[in-house]
């Protein structure tokens, strides 16, 4: 699995009667997840697709589009069908595989003949335990929890509002420590400048780093105006050089271009 977005595609495959839809089921409500299920695609949307090798390339080919645009809008999806084939799973495109392998035939002797395990996948479901404990693996797996010990890189800003230059300066310190406290000053409406109170600011910033869910946490601080240290106390204070495109992104411009839609 090579992105966060990817992670968002879950594709749950296996042979007919694996227990792949129960499964999907459960995890799909757990993520607050689109669940796309390959029989009911193929009654409602891709009636004219039947079971051939070209008909399952295309029908995989199809579902992966459709879980692509849910992905697209920040959300997850997880779609389940039995993708037989390396040539399917490829036609689906790049996620994150859950194979359910807790059967050694299914019911279909066609689709028994040309099944042929994955070699590449995140999890393989086992025939002990049940859905729901395998949900609960899965979605530690997808959704990482905010670890209090592990080490954190600390971001303090105002963020009125919080904007790209703001993302990308967060996501690259996720990247180089792991996991980002993101500690905004909490300015209360003072002024033009401060329009937003911190419930506000951290809606924002909560939907701007959707696919770093579990990585960061934000908290509220006082009207901060100066960091003073004294001698070496452990920390590292370091400036991430971003790329000139984000340092043009500037939240005064942005704050302007809200104000002239005038009041709601």
């Amino acid at each position: 699995m090579s992105s966060d977005l990817e992670a968002r595609k879950i594709l749950v495959m296996g042979l007919p009667g694996s227990g792949k839809t129960t499964l999907a089921r459960v995890l799909a409500k757990r993520l607050n997840a689109v669940h796309f299920n390959a029989d009911e695609i193929r009654h409602n949307v891709n009636r004219d697709l039947g079971f051939s090798v070209e008909d399952r390339v295309e029908q995989a080919r199809r579902m992966g589009w459709l879980c692509d645009q849910v992905v697209k809008t920040g959300g997850y999806v997880v779609s389940d069908f039995i993708c037989p084939t390396p040539e399917t799973r490829e036609a689906f495109g790049p996620c994150f595989t859950v194979w359910v392998d807790r059967i050694e035939s299914g019911r279909f002797e066609d689709t028994n003949r040309m099944f042929l395990p994955p070699e590449r996948y995140e999890v393989r479901v086992t025939s002990e335990g049940a859905a729901e404990a395998w949900a609960e693996r899965i979605v530690t797996r997808l959704r990482p929890t905010f670890d209090p010990k592990a080490a954190t890189a600390l971001f303090v800003g105002r963020y009125q509002p919080f904007h790209d230059g703001h993302r990308a300066l967060i996501v690259e310190g996720i990247r180089r420590v792991g996991q980002a406290c993101i500690a905004v000053r909490n300015t209360h409406g003072l002024d033009h400048k401060n329009p937003y109170n911190f419930e506000a600011v951290r809606e924002r910033i909560e939907a701007a780093l959707f696919d770093q869910v579990g990585r960061f946490v934000v908290v509220p601080l006082p009207n901060i105006s100066n960091i003073f240290y004294g001698r070496d106390v452990g920390y590292s204070i370091e400036r991430i050089e971003l790329p000139e495109e984000f340092h043009n992104v500037s939240a005064t411009k942005v704050r302007a271009a809200l104000n002239s839609l005038g009041p709601n």
